[in-house]
């Protein structure tokens, strides 16, 4: 008998894929990667596997790792996809790979199924973490075979297999948009929002908080603590970084914080329509940004940000298990060394605006800054500052007189 280990999220997909692989003479132990899915009934889930014929169904919880050891990491380097898309679903991926991995060296598996597609950007973070993992692997992606295909061609035919199989999913024909969730974000695709004149935001029934316009008609102040860049303390108490993200995800969630809807560029060619929400991720971000400003050096912060997107391309893309992610990650830690601070924000229907922050590593010096007479800061060096920075331009100037 062949054996497999598939990444089992309980979804339209991988529900149809499990009794799939059993056609295809495999066993099949299905692994429920417990990513903090606000949204999920966990023991349904596993019935579901158990009653579907899974040779094994497990739920492995790593809520922890994926905040601490995934997510904080990209958070330090500030990286958004395209500038706006803050990674929810692509950080997790090789998470999931790592875990399944895992199992499968456990009971034996040589393979590693999963229910991603052909045309989208998991089935790349999926493969790309799984064979640097495990070079030898087998991954069955049966998105890419035509003989899955044949049998369902889109997702009402999977609809319609799970109605004849009374296998109970959350898609249906009346709302067939496709939805992955972690304690990180959902995101929402497919169905109805392929169509770009579709309000997105009004489409989906989100599922961490509410819109800005039913948000309290009050501010509600947030205070965060960071050491070496990472956040640590929450209203002055000391948290773990699950806790620090489901508490965010809470409090920003209630004030209508953090939902996006973008036309994203996907790695295999495409662009492609996501509505996202991340609460806590959101508010993180911005707190991170503005001790930040107070304790890292201007050339370095400048540096930081022009790598920033490369970071984010490669965690989009999948490439997380590399020795050039391994030295971006330790360049990022040691730059982020003195990022050391406490910050309140005000959160107001959508909004996050700062309060106050401070920093025991603080460069801002207000005797220098100050624009009140006196002070540490001599305006006459100006002149001599000026006249060698405009060098270059002068000559210029000279030689190739510029129309005005």
């Amino acid at each position: 008998m062949k054996s497999c280990v598939l990444a089992y999220s309980g979804g339209l997909d991988t529900s149809v894929i499990l009794g799939w692989l059993q056609d295809q003479g495999y066993e099949v132990h299905a692994v429920y990667v417990d990513l903090g899915q606000p949204c999920e009934d966990r023991e349904a889930i596993m019935q579901k596997a158990r009653d579907c014929g899974a040779k094994s169904s497990r739920l492995i919880d790593v809520r922890e790792e994926l905040c601490r050891d995934f997510a904080f990491p990209v958070l330090a380097w500030q990286a958004k996809y395209e500038q706006i898309y803050l990674l929810g679903t692509s950080i997790a991926r090789p998470l999931i790979s790592k875990v399944c991995l895992e199992v499968a060296r456990e009971v034996g598996a040589t393979a590693f199924a999963h229910g991603a597609t052909g045309k989208g950007n998991d089935q790349c973070r999926f493969q790309l973490a799984a064979e640097a993992l495990d070079p030898k692997v087998k991954i069955i992606a049966p998105w890419r075979i035509e003989e899955f295909r044949e049998l369902f061609p889109g997702r009402t035919e999977l609809i319609d297999y799970c109605d004849a199989k009374k296998i109970p999913v959350k898609a249906s024909a009346a709302k067939p948009y496709s939805s992955d969730e972690n304690v990180l974000h959902i995101s929402y695709e497919a169905g109805q929002l392929e169509e770009l004149d579709v309000n997105g935001v009004e489409l989906v029934d989100f599922g961490m908080g509410v819109s800005p316009q039913d948000a309290p008609d009050q501010p509600e102040e947030v205070t965060i603590g960071f050491e070496a860049g990472v956040p640590t303390t929450l209203n002055g108490k000391q948290v773990n970084a699950l806790e620090m993200v489901e508490s965010l995800n809470t409090i920003a969630g209630r004030n209508g914080v953090g939902r996006i809807d973008m036309v994203e560029n996907r790695f295999v060619g495409m662009k492609s329509r996501g509505v996202y929400e991340s609460p806590g991720m959101t508010v993180l971000y911005d707190a991170l940004m503005y001790v930040e400003q107070l304790t890292m050096d201007r050339d370095l912060m400048h540096l930081r940000d022009r790598m920033a997107p490369e970071v984010a391309e490669m965690v989009y893309y999948g490439f997380w298990y590399t020795q050039k992610m391994d030295a971006l990650f330790a360049f990022i830690r040691d730059a982020q060394k003195h990022t050391t601070g406490e910050v309140t924000l005000q959160l107001y229907k959508g909004n996050i605006m700062v309060a106050s922050r401070t920093s025991p590593n603080s460069l801002y010096d207000a005797e220098i800054a100050t624009m009140e007479g006196g002070g540490s800061y001599n305006q006459d060096d100006a002149e001599g500052f000026l006249n060698i920075q405009g060098l270059p331009s002068r000559v210029q100037g000279t030689v190739t007189p510029r129309k005005y």
